[in-house]
């Protein structure tokens, strides 16, 4: 039925008073919102397998719910998508767009981009200029074909086709690099500076675009050219307003969030989402977009922990519910059926070929110039060719304003959901990233460093962070094992960064500078003023590289990265660590395990260190902190002792190199090493050796497996290498044996004592009657004995770190299911 809209209702009073729910506002925006969402949601889902970002998907599901398809039908129209509501679901869309744009400016760094160079410089330049002027070519031929475009204003019709065809989507294109593992790559660092400096002056040709829109048919006669240079002057002045003075008021409340926990009060928080909306209104009273004001105002705040915890509040929020709304209302005004015959085809298609020549084409004769190779500078051009949100903005300015009619509107927005669509799969056709393609593994362990051949004598080191509360534990534990008389130590370290919906995770990675390898964040500096001095003895060399990847992939990343530098050792955080907690008033949990508080930062992350165990080419540590690093006993450089190391000896490779880790720790004058050495009846008799495997297991054993080495010769190899060491050491280094009763007491017992700040154990093979009664455990892959020491039941307070050696010798495994009352 028809209604007036000045008597539309905000709420129903239910079905059972005879009202209908979709005759109401709300009720039928909630729907509306619900639809728009499980809609695109699903086409999400489905388009996942061929890698297209979410943009795709959500125009899709404006196109279907609006004239296009369903809305064709008249009932479906008139009940779930009245022209009435249309105001009300825009304006709700425009609300999120305008924080998104805020969020926008906020993670864009100008500093970045300045520093991006003159071959980003020269690419955005081209990748715009060529494409600006095909538009401006492209528009004129349409004045003369398209019904209704030659009475919209000369100037403004140019401008509108030019920046349309001009564009590159930021975060569009920041999203298909991160999930083709490129961003960090040439190509992708590239292709995000020019994107950034794109992006930039889109807003630019934005604002004068919307400057000389008017009233769009017939503006020319309506309007003074005077109106529109007073709308450009107002523009340049609320720019200058925004740096001038609201800046430094933005990084003084900046300044009042604390940079260690990130504290802030709400009122800042509040104040500043409240100057979101404030700003927008002036932009859009002074004839720009109210969005404009928006991503400006972001601009302005400072990076770091106050830009931080405003994008945690309001990302999930406005990038999940309301940005959806705005992609999906594009789609709704779409109406294919506007696009008719021949004519209207030959018309998109020439649209196509035109954007992507000007885009592509400008774009790789540009890179070619700077020297890119040929495949590079194609892949550039084809991401550069990407169409997003700042695409969709200028399209719906335009048909607010009659620049564009709905058959230009309906072409243009077909033609930036084609350019799109076809980015993923055209660079996995023409550029395959290296993370791609199975790498050759060269095994490495510790022992191959005892040699004097210098070229093998270099320590190479990964040291695997998630964030800041790593690096107190890794700036010791590298201290502790850089060795002080022979080798030279070279340390990669590895900024692992999930991949989620949250643009924020992606746009991380241009803090890091990829010239010079140091990074900007605050907590990875700590990391390289901490080796500082030893770098300019030349005795430790540090590198840093940040991966953006979905945990699923995550140890592909890390294992790539092993591989291709060489590196001997994998250090790898324990998805869980401890920290203390002070507990005044508490005479009776006055131990200290009483004052240890549990993180757990997810077990997703125990899932990237058990694959990576499976598939490194090196030896690799995972370290369990309880404090590491925190404290009087942290490291200095030549001073007392100041540490206690105790390295646990069964039996077995992982062990063997636990020793050999032990024994270049011995080296530092600060930390006094003790080994102990734990034997057996079974082990003096000769008992079979097994180890333990990274299959999977029934939640309460471990799967063991049989391993094709020979008991004698590992008993060998334990004596020969203890012997070395008591050799090497000569009293210096505390050895001795405990002959075990009870295995599980005795290890409890040392990581109970407080005598030890890091205890180093092997990940286990074992002879197998050591481990009878250790095999129901939670932790498979720190094996039994890191597994009893990583337990948060048992009070252990010191430090763990468990090796794992690679060895060719434990392929091709015999799975074997242990448990207490079957010992084989």
């Amino acid at each position: 039925m028809a209604l007036n809209i000045t008597s539309i209702k905000t709420s129903s009073n239910g079905l059972w008073q005879g009202d209908n729910p979709l005759d109401f506002a709300f009720p039928l925006l909630i729907l509306q919102i619900t639809l728009i969402i499980l809609l695109s949601r699903s086409l999400a889902f489905l388009l996942k397998p061929i890698r297209q970002p979410k943009v795709i998907a959500q125009i899709i599901a404006g196109i279907v719910l609006g004239p296009s398809v369903l809305g064709r039908n008249k009932t479906f129209k008139h009940r779930l998508f009245p022209p009435w509501s249309t105001p009300l679901l825009e304006s709700l869309a425009s609300i999120g767009l305008l924080f998104f744009l805020f969020l926008v400016g906020l993670e864009l760094d100008l500093v970045t981009i300045r520093r991006s160079g003159k071959r980003a410089l020269s690419i955005a330049v081209a990748g715009m200029s060529l494409p600006f002027v095909s538009g401006i070519g492209l528009a004129l031929i349409l004045r003369k074909t398209v019904d209704g475009t030659d009475r919209v204003g000369f100037a403004q019709f140019l401008v509108f086709m030019g920046v349309a065809i001009s564009i590159t989507a930021f975060p569009v294109l920041a999203r298909i690099l991160t999930e083709l593992k490129l961003l960090t790559t040439r190509v992708g660092c590239t292709a995000m500076a020019a994107a950034a400096f794109n992006d930039v002056a889109a807003w630019i040709l934005l604002a004068l675009a919307i400057a000389l829109a008017g009233d769009g048919v017939n503006s020319h006669v309506h309007k003074s050219p005077l109106v529109s240079l007073w709308v450009l002057l107002s523009g340049v002045a609320f720019v200058a307003f925004m740096m001038i003075l609201v800046k430094p008021a933005m990084r003084f409340v900046a300044g009042k969030c604390s940079p260690v926990t990130g504290a802030v009060d709400e009122t800042y928080v509040c104040l500043t989402l409240l100057l979101v909306m404030v700003f927008g209104f002036v932009t859009d009273m002074i004839g720009i977009h109210s969005v404009f004001g928006a991503f400006v105002f972001g601009i302005t705040v400072p990076k770091g922990a106050f830009a931080e915890r405003l994008i945690e509040r309001v990302e999930d929020f406005v990038v999940g519910l309301l940005l959806p709304l705005y992609f999906a209302s594009s789609g709704l005004k779409t109406n294919v059926a506007t696009i008719s015959g021949a004519k209207g085809w030959g018309i998109l298609a020439l649209v196509i070929a035109t954007a992507c020549a000007g885009k592509i084409g400008g774009t790789f004769l540009t890179a070619v110039a700077c020297k890119i190779p040929i495949r590079e500078a194609m892949t550039l051009a084809v991401l550069m060719n990407t169409k997003g949100l700042v695409e969709l903005i200028v399209l719906n300015i335009g048909k607010e304003k009659k620049v564009l009619n709905d058959e230009m509107f309906a072409i243009l927005v077909l033609m930036a959901l084609f350019t799109t669509f076809i980015t993923t799969p055209i660079v996995l056709s023409i550029y395959k990233n290296t993370n791609d393609i199975s790498f050759h593994q060269t095994l490495r362990k510790l022992g191959d460093l005892d040699t004097n051949d210098k070229a093998t004598n270099e320590f190479r080191v990964l040291a695997c962070v998630h964030g800041p509360n790593n690096a107190p534990s890794i700036i010791n534990l590298i201290e502790s094992i850089r060795s002080i008389q022979k080798s030279s130590l070279k340390l990669f370290i590895m900024h692992l960064v999930e991949l989620t919906e949250r643009s924020s995770s992606i746009i991380l990675a241009q803090n890091t500078d990829n010239k010079s390898g140091s990074s900007h964040v605050e907590w990875l500096e700590q990391l390289y003023r901490a080796f500082q001095a030893h770098s300019q003895l030349g005795q430790v060399s540090v590198q840093s590289k940040t991966t953006i990847s979905s945990l699923s992939t995550m140890h592909d990343d890390i294992c790539h990265v092993a591989d291709e530098k060489m590196v001997t050792m994998i250090i790898l955080p324990f998805h869980k660590r401890w920290k203390k907690v002070e507990m005044e008033n508490e005479e009776e949990n006055s131990e200290v395990s009483q004052h240890q508080m549990e993180e757990n930062i997810g077990h997703g992350w125990r899932g990237v260190n058990q694959s990576v165990l499976r598939n490194a080419p090196c030896t690799v540590a995972v370290l369990v902190d309880r404090g590491y690093g925190h404290g009087p006993q942290n490291l200095g450089l030549y001073t007392t002792v100041t540490q206690h190391v105790c390295v646990l000896f069964f039996g077995g490779p992982d062990d063997r190199e636990a020793l050999e880790l032990g024994d270049r720790i011995s080296n530092h004058p600060a930390v006094k090493v003790t080994v102990v050495r734990f034997i057996h009846k079974d082990v003096l008799e000769g008992n079979d050796m097994s180890h333990s495997s990274p299959s999977k297991t029934n939640g309460k054993s471990y799967n063991l497996a049989i391993s094709k080495v020979y008991p004698p010769k590992e008993k060998e190899l334990d004596d020969a290498t203890m012997a070395r060491f008591q050799r090497k050491w000569n009293g210096m280094v505390e050895c001795f044996e405990k002959v075990a009763s009870n295995i599980m007491e005795e290890v409890l017992a040392l990581g109970r004592s407080k005598d030890y700040d890091l205890i180093i154990v092997g990940k286990g093979q074992f002879s197998l009657s050591l481990v009878a009664d250790l095999v129901d455990r939670q932790h498979e892959e720190l094996g039994p004995i890191g597994d009893i020491l990583a337990s948060s039941t048992h009070d252990v307070v010191s430090s763990v770190l468990v090796i794992q050696q690679h060895n060719a010798v434990l392929n091709g495994e015999t799975p074997l299911s242990m448990r207490n009352d079957n010992v084989i």
